[in-house]
């Protein structure tokens, strides 16, 4: 059962549920957040000019680390030669059709086409640079959705987000910020208590990339453990109906080309970033090998995780707040994942400011990020340039030189780059999980605060929980006389 003072925070919640959230806060906040995430943005798009100047070559794009997949993809899947993403094929490689969801595929075609009045040796380039200004536009869209959601620590959480490194060094490696953008905006839709629009905004989101998908495990949980049984019918139904309006004409005229997403991900194998790739030198090489026991053990660890999460929702003390729960779902994704790429961090971003607005573990989580983005580019250095790259003591010593590692790095100092990033996500997931078993330890709820981004959830009665019902059963038996 909740604490006396967490009830009566509780209480409060629930006097201000109905009232609508002043946006003039963050109308004062707008140009400040606006202009700093631009600009963080602007020397973003700087850290890769010395890879646009060589026109991306493989080895200066590893050497610098400002390499993007957005220029090679221009090319190698077609639309630099007029083709339709999912509607037209391609040779040259594995893949046949482009391999993103099908919003992705189609903001791909939009600056194409936009591209189009350039001369064809330069439509490469300013297809890249297009891309990264409406990249740059979503992340100052991701950044005022989130401090809109984060309530009264919508500063503090809009320049997190804003000035991260992450953000900096990943925006522009590929084209995660729309999805990332979508998300933020379904978030604050729902803390507006206005479910049937974020999810029709979370169904787009999931049109873009598959990881949105996730977040209906943490709404529908919350939503029975308070009996906001109408609110969670509206937000499956515009999530639903969002991405069947989305994909249902690729899907009924382009079906080979829709399923390629899903079939190249199923039959993808351990690729750069995962745990797995550690782990198969470590005695691991089975599922290395297979990749439907990769498959099954990587879902089978994620759901037993999932589950985990489940049990946390409906037994904590205090119900958890949304951003806490969503951003632990994805930490269990991620974590036993076969594919974990560098711009992944920008999925994190928002939830994390938001689950656990504190710096210091942040930065902390955000120095690891660092570490495996400049691990990533100069283990590939290597691997391309086939050298056995630098040990721990050369790295180090290139490094306080501000100069590259000749030749790249070892695959050991690589793979402790990796797990710095693997261990900081980890240990960030944790204090979550100890705020949430300890909800009077939560800074967000230390002013009496309940959800800022829980929208019908915020200050709302517990209707179902596990901790009630072992409670209940506990005064339910006889006292022996």
């Amino acid at each position: 059962m909740s604490s006396s003072s967490e009830r009566l925070a509780m209480s409060a919640g629930s006097d201000t549920a109905d009232r609508p959230r002043p946006p003039g806060r963050l109308l004062r906040l707008a140009p400040v957040l606006t202009g700093l995430t631009a600009l963080v943005c602007l020397l973003g798009w700087l850290q890769k000019q010395p890879c646009a100047s060589a026109g991306f070559d493989f080895v200066k794009t590893t050497t610098n680390a400002c390499y993007t997949d957005i220029y090679p993809l221009y090319y190698v899947r077609g639309l630099s030669d007029g083709k339709l993403p999912y509607f037209d094929s391609f040779t040259g490689s594995d893949l046949h059709y482009v391999e993103y969801p099908v919003l992705s595929g189609g903001f791909m075609q939009l600056v194409a086409w936009l591209v189009q009045p350039f001369g064809v040796d330069e439509r490469g380039l300013a297809f890249y640079n297009v891309t990264a200004l409406l990249l740059a536009v979503l992340a100052i869209v991701a950044v005022l959705a989130t401090a809109y959601a984060a309530g009264r620590r919508s500063l503090r959480a809009g320049l997190m987000v804003a000035l991260s490194p992450a953000l900096l060094l990943t925006a522009y490696i590929n084209w995660d910020l729309l999805a990332v953008a979508l998300s933020a905006l379904a978030v604050a839709a729902w803390s507006a208590r206005r479910p049937a629009l974020a999810g029709t905004l979370l169904g787009l989101a999931i049109a873009a990339k598959f990881y949105p998908l996730l977040f209906l495990g943490p709404l529908v949980l919350l939503c029975v453990r308070a009996g906001q049984w109408r609110a969670m019918g509206r937000l499956l139904a515009g999530t639903a109906g969002a991405w069947l309006l989305v994909n249902l004409p690729v899907m009924i005229f382009a079906w080979d080309g829709w399923k390629e997403f899903y079939t190249f991900s199923q039959g993808r194998g351990i690729d750069w970033g995962s745990i797995f790739f550690v782990l198969q030198d470590h005695g691991l090489p089975g599922p290395a090998a297979d990749t439907d026991r990769l498959n099954l053990l990587g879902t089978g660890t994620f759901l037993v995780l999932a589950a985990g999460i489940a049990v946390l929702a409906l037994a904590a003390p205090r119900r958890p707040r949304l951003a806490q729960l969503m951003f632990l779902v994805l930490v269990a994704f991620m974590l036993p994942n076969k594919v974990w790429s560098p711009q992944y961090v920008l999925w994190l971003l928002p939830l994390a400011v938001m689950a656990r607005p504190k710096l210091p573990a942040f930065i902390v989580w955000q120095l690891g990020e660092i570490l495996y983005f400049f691990g990533i580019w100069w283990f590939l250095l290597s691997v391309s340039a086939q050298t056995p790259g630098q040990d721990l003591s050369g790295t180090v010593s290139a490094v306080l030189s501000l100069d590259a590692p000749e030749g790249g790095i070892s695959q050991d100092v690589y793979s402790l780059a990796l797990l710095a990033r693997f261990v900081t996500v980890l240990a960030l997931a944790a204090l979550v999980v100890w705020d949430v078993l300890r909800p009077s330890g939560d800074v967000v709820r230390s002013d009496g605060a309940d959800d800022p981004a829980g929208g019908v959830l915020d200050g709302a009665a517990d209707v179902i929980s596990l901790g009630r019902w072992r409670g209940a059963r506990r005064t339910s038996v006889p006292v022996p006389s």
